[in-house]
């Protein structure tokens, strides 16, 4: 598997024309303002439009769904046949998929070409999902568990996949969901394109991932190949933007247990959040952390595996739009989702692992912009806390709540 660091880039690359991305989709892409590639862009969309394998990694919020969309799109457009869908996406959660689809609808609409895209997740009728299918789809987006299932089922077809694509693919192999993906993986087409990314990938998950890919069919007259290519990934591993230390102000708090859900409300009402997504990695205690804040008249919404699809939905609709200012939630959300606009995130506990920190953490100061990340931990906490702060080289500020406001404890020791 090779490693493409990729520093320097020509200057037909700071387009996306200049990429050799269809004139369609770059008006798309101006509709929204977006204009100029970003570094994993520039690295990525050639290596996938030259009909590569790859693996890639880049920090949160640097436009890792364009990466593969775009070429996506160009395959479908290139494919003139009817066969469906031509483009599978696998992601591990249902909110994660949902927007995928639905960044595809958007892209297929604002660029005029003839693309279409389904979502077929768990949780939802199969039958009205069969239905869609029926309707040839050019791009399948979904979680593994539901397109196994409608596979087995005979319902969906997998036969004319040109790609598929593995959105946050650390997540997918761990050992939970790791079966399921490798069976999906077997009934993919040999010769399929394989694309994956994720915020946070290891050379482990990769030489995982390899082994599942199916191995390429090589014609009776072929010669073997060479023991330099046996791989089919190619690693794309991109330099740390620092979104972590440039844009984001990481807070930590001191805070027991049975202490966080008062300093949580103290804090919002301190910080006035524009938008804040609460983190706690127990997702049975989403619901009662939802329903104190209710009860102490701060609105918010809740957002946990165990809710139905409409209830999911509904969470993550009032959220985007601000309906609710403060969405709480298991790690669940914390995997590639881009929702717009969040000032605070706040993490009620400390995961010993720093990949959920780092995908936590990036949910804010997205798109250039700035954010908050607040934590509240125990003694425990707070030394694996710092431990993570090392590891990442971040500063993270010691801040206590005093007469209303966030302060420095300095501040605190000068008022009293």
């Amino acid at each position: 598997i090779a490693l493409f660091p990729g520093l320097c880039y020509p200057a037909c690359m700071n387009s996306f024309s200049g990429l050799s991305i269809l004139p369609e989709l770059c008006t798309a892409l101006e509709k929204r303002s977006i204009t100029t590639p970003t570094p994993v862009q520039r690295e990525v969309i050639p290596a996938i439009l030259a009909g590569e394998s790859v693996l890639f990694q880049s920090e949160t919020g640097t436009g890792k769904t364009f990466c593969y969309l775009l070429p996506a799109f160009m395959t479908c457009v290139a494919d003139e046949t009817k066969e469906s869908p031509k483009i599978l996406i696998i992601a591990p959660t249902h909110e994660l998929a949902s927007q995928i689809k639905s960044e595809a609808v958007t892209l297929a609409q604002d660029s005029a070409l003839p693309v279409t895209a389904a979502l077929c997740i768990g949780g939802a009728p199969l039958k009205r999902q069969i239905e869609m299918l029926n309707q040839k789809p050019s791009i399948l987006a979904g979680g593994p568990a539901r397109i196994l299932e409608l596979v087995r089922l005979k319902k969906l077809s997998v036969r004319s996949v040109k790609t598929v694509i593995l959105d946050e693919t650390d997540r997918m192999l761990a050992p939970e969901m790791r079966d399921i993906l490798a069976e999906l993986l077997s009934v993919i087409p040999a010769d399929a394109q394989f694309i994956a990314c994720s915020a946070t990938i290891s050379k482990y998950h990769a030489s995982i991932l390899e082994r599942m890919l199916p191995t390429p069919r090589i014609a009776k007259d072929a010669p073997a190949p060479e023991p330099s290519t046996k791989h089919r990934l190619r690693l794309i591993s991109l330099p740390p933007e620092d979104v972590l230390k440039r844009n984001i102000s990481h807070w930590a708090f001191y805070s027991e247990g049975r202490d966080k859900i008062e300093s949580l409300r103290r804090f919002i009402l301190a910080e006035k959040p524009g938008k804040a997504l609460v983190f706690t990695a127990s997702a049975g205690q989403v619901e009662n952390i939802a329903a104190q804040l209710n009860y102490k008249k701060i609105p918010c919404s809740a957002l946990y595996a165990k809710l139905d699809k409409t209830e999911r939905k509904k969470a993550m609709d009032d959220f985007r739009s601000g309906r609710t200012k403060v969405l709480v939630t298991s790690d669940l959300a914390a995997r590639g989702l881009d929702i717009p606009d969040i000032t605070h995130i706040i993490q009620l506990d400390v995961n010993e692992n720093e990949d959920f920190f780092i995908h936590r953490a990036g949910r804010t100061a997205r798109a250039g912009k700035s954010g908050i990340n607040a934590i509240f931990g125990d003694e425990r906490e707070l030394r694996n806390l710092s431990r993570i702060e090392k590891k990442l080289g971040i500063i993270i500020y010691p801040k206590v709540l005093y007469g209303g406001a966030v302060r420095t404890p300095e501040q605190e020791d000068e008022t009293e």
